[in-house]
């Protein structure tokens, strides 16, 4: 083991062993927030864990919640287990600007967040929810189909307290079989899990297990040195999947873009509306939302939202034609495993999540859930594109005249900064 996986190591160890060593309970707990001695008449299936180390943290962390109900009113709460509760003080940090709740309990199940869900979290009324829970379940040896049922009710009870309330639900992350988490185990939850949530418009499907795993389907060591926990370096990662969602749900990245294009070069996407854009047939000058809400404009970003299917296309084009040489300029963010692409008169340039997605795995310039640049330069109907320098397509065969267009296929696309010059 290397000296940096041992420090990660240890640190996690200590981290845990505190949580675990609480057997005496604050003069502050709250008896009323005790696990329930048995499963009679309790909501949900499957495992609620009664461990003396458990019962004492769950006892401690739900009597301290319950003193912050006010002050954490209309947070954005991070709703889950270990991963989450491990993410302490890093998550303010990671979030800069945004008001979070961190209700994440270490050992928790699905069952246990169902319990404890209206005291929690519905009861700070909050103004969205991060979800990631299910792992501890596989430990215990609950059936996929019994863990997925209980996230059903847990999004029930979040929906029928407020209908709005965005969600955004984090597949489960790789581990491995020897932390008792086998990859078909979570592959097979993670697939229940979006058939429960697949068509509704009020969660967001993340694809965080892509984020993380290996080529075998199993947690890297480099990010989870356990298997299990995410060391600093994936809480990084996770965060950097879950702001492009919170920008655009209008929690981050508020302010308007004040980039100016470079002398000779029109920009093409005005920032705040859909002018000058739409569906071949029609167009949405002046409209911020194309008419069916896949293509949103806000704050300097033409945002292409996750589809509530898991995979629609959709294509947006300029009304504008372009037949001269032309330089074309553009920033994209890509949430993990996202699909989309930028059609250039009319052939499809692929601009994805590339080292997941593909098909340029092996870009070394590509920054994951960040701005990248694509330049592309035509001339006599031959495209020559890059990303961030790193050659895409160097010979990009292009019919005489066309817009330009933007796909939509799974997951959030964002655009910015597009402009372009005619050239001789």
């Amino acid at each position: 083991m290397n000296l940096t996986r041992l420090i990660s190591a240890i640190a996690l160890s200590l981290f845990f062993a505190v949580g675990s060593s609480a057997q005496t309970v604050g003069p502050k707990a709250d008896s009323k927030f005790k696990i329930p001695p048995t499963d009679a008449g309790l909501p949900g299936a499957g495992p609620l864990r009664r461990a003396e180390w458990f019962q004492n943290l769950w006892l401690q962390r739900r009597s301290a919640w319950a003193t912050q109900v006010q002050a954490d009113q209309k947070a954005v709460v991070f709703l889950g287990d270990s991963i989450t509760q491990g993410w302490n003080e890093l998550l303010t940090g990671s979030f800069p600007g945004v008001k979070v709740a961190n209700r994440g309990i270490s050992g928790d199940t699905t069952r246990g967040v169902l319990i404890r869900l209206q005291e929690d979290v519905l009861a700070l009324n909050p103004s969205a929810v991060v979800l990631l829970i299910g792992t501890n379940d596989l430990e215990e040896q609950a059936d996929p189909e019994t863990i997925a049922a209980n996230l059903r009710l847990i999004l029930s009870e979040i929906k029928k307290h407020n209908p709005r309330i965005p969600v955004i639900l984090c597949q489960v992350f790789p581990s491995s079989e020897k932390a008792k988490r086998p990859a078909t185990a979570i592959k097979k939850l993670n697939e229940l899990y979006f058939a429960a949530v697949k068509g509704d418009p009020q969660i967001t499907y993340l694809q965080t297990w892509h984020l993380f795993a290996d080529d075998q389907g199993n947690a890297k060591p480099s990010e989870f040195p356990d298997l299990l926990h995410p060391n600093r370096t994936g809480y990084t990662k996770w965060a950097s999947a879950i702001r492009p969602i919170l920008a655009t749900y209008g929690f981050i990245e508020t302010e308007p873009d004040g980039f100016k294009p470079e002398p000779g070069f029109v920009s093409l996407f005005n920032g705040h509306d859909l002018t000058g854009w739409g569906y071949r047939t029609n167009n949405f000058d002046g409209k911020t939302t194309s008419d069916d809400g896949r293509y949103l404009a806000k704050n300097g970003r033409l945002i292409v939202k996750t589809p509530p299917e898991g995979s629609k296309i959709a294509q947006l084009w300029t009304t504008r034609q372009f037949p001269k040489n032309f330089t074309l300029k553009l920033e994209f963010r890509a949430t993990p495993k996202a699909d989309s692409g930028v059609f250039i008169r009319q052939p499809q340039l692929q601009c994805r999540d590339y080292l997941i997605a593909g098909p340029y795995k092996t870009l070394t310039q590509y920054k994951p859930q960040d701005w990248n640049e694509i330049i592309v330069n035509v001339k006599d109907n031959v495209a020559h594109c890059v990303c961030n320098g790193e050659i895409l397509e160097a010979a990009l065969k292009l019919p005489p005249t066309g817009g330009i267009g933007l796909e939509g296929d799974a997951g959030q696309m964002e655009y910015r900064r597009i402009r372009l010059q005619e050239l001789p």
